[in-house]
């Protein structure tokens, strides 16, 4: 029952919290259409730091309601004036909270790409807008097949959207496995990993196409939970006592081709190199696992 009314108390924690940051959110990215570059930047400071004042918030809020033994190595020499991509396993919709947490402050203000249509969701699509989160289009195969005029097309008005990010600091987010870890997942794929999921490489790789000049600087984040995987229910009822957090930094210069797409031998040796990164990942689990059983 304790652990019930300590869940509630969160989740309106959370929401209180939400609701309070989305109003100014909203106020200034409604500001932002005004179409003056200098006064779109600077409405792109301030939503910045709106967002990463309701990180902070939620922090303090996860102090309050759970005692969570934050075990995490690897954060030093991180600048929040730096171009990043952030890559992770993921098993819990946690991992975000988790991501959050540990970067706040530490590096710009986590971005996810997004596809070109969710910019006309409702007050969200306004919202992901102001606060810079990149749009992509992409094509599939089967229709640039009928179409092969638009070949790359796709690309280059992603790098449009990217502009922005030449003279502002970034930190994009790419949940490399596309999805959520579980057993069944695991088994359909025929997964070689014994903690996590087969790595796609079609998605990091069009973030470095599209933005390869400007993102020098790899975080892989291995995630761990020593209890099992956690619900979002399961965090804030304090239910989740120890996360263990590994992150590894590494330079991304002359990592891959230009000609990743068009390319095949260029696509296998990438999705070598990233395939390398998972065993590591997964020897990272392993050890953590063996190091709780001693």
């Amino acid at each position: 029952m304790w652990r019930i009314f300590i869940g509630l108390l969160s989740i309106i924690g959370y929401t209180v919290n939400t609701l309070v940051w989305f109003i100014p959110i909203m106020l200034f990215s409604v500001l932002k259409l005004i179409p003056l570059a200098s006064w779109q930047r600077l409405v792109s400071r301030i939503l910045d730091g709106c967002a990463s004042a309701w990180v902070r918030v939620n922090s303090l809020n996860q102090n309050l309601c759970s005692k969570v033994d934050w075990d995490v190595q690897g954060l030093d020499n991180l600048k929040r004036r730096e171009w990043y991509l952030v890559i992770a396993n993921h098993q819990s919709w946690v991992d975000i909270l988790v991501l959050q947490r540990i970067f706040s402050g530490r590096i710009p203000f986590l971005k996810f790409f997004l596809k070109k249509e969710l910019i006309w969701v409702p007050v969200l699509g306004l919202a992901w807008w102001a606060l810079d989160f990149p749009f992509m289009q992409r094509y599939k195969k089967a229709f640039l097949e009928k179409h092969p005029h638009l070949k790359g097309k796709d690309l280059e008005t992603t790098k449009r959207a990217c502009e922005k990010f030449r003279h502002k600091p970034v930190s994009i987010m790419n949940f490399v496995e596309g999805t959520r870890l579980t057993r069944n997942k695991q088994q359909a794929q025929q997964s070689p990993f014994q903690h996590l999921l087969t790595p796609r490489a079609g998605g990091i790789a069009f973030v470095l196409n599209a933005m390869g000049d400007k993102l020098h600087q790899l975080l892989d984040v291995t995630i761990h939970y020593p209890q099992g995987v956690p619900s979002f229910w399961d965090f804030v009822c304090g239910k989740v006592k120890q996360i263990q957090v590994r992150v590894s930094i590494m330079s991304l210069d002359n990592l891959m081709s230009a000609s990743y797409f068009d390319n095949p031998e260029q696509r296998q040796q990438f999705q070598q190199w990233l395939n390398s990164r998972w065993q590591l990942k997964d020897d990272t689990i392993k050890q953590l696992v063996m190091e709780r059983q001693c």
